[in-house]
């Protein structure tokens, strides 16, 4: 199917998700990678604190203020 064909049908309101498969999408820019960083002990106890706080882990804590601030410089 060309994709003009596909934008006519979902121009149209059809579900156009059959034609998709799910299991193989990719969302560009959002592949995760890993890099290591150090903190000293007192930034890790209160961000173990603000983890503990919201109920999620260390990690989301971190992505979640880092988000924050990129989104914060436009």
């Amino acid at each position: 199917m060309k994709a003009e064909e596909l934008d006519l049908l979902f121009d149209n309101g059809e579900d156009v998700l059959e034609y998709f498969d799910l299991d193989s999408l990719k969302r560009p820019g959002l592949e995760m990678d890993a890099m290591e960083i150090s903190f000293p002990q007192w930034m890790i106890e209160a961000m173990e604190m603000e983890a503990q706080r919201i109920g999620v882990d260390i990690q989301a804590v971190i992505k979640m203020w880092i988000a924050q601030r990129l989104d914060a410089m436009g």
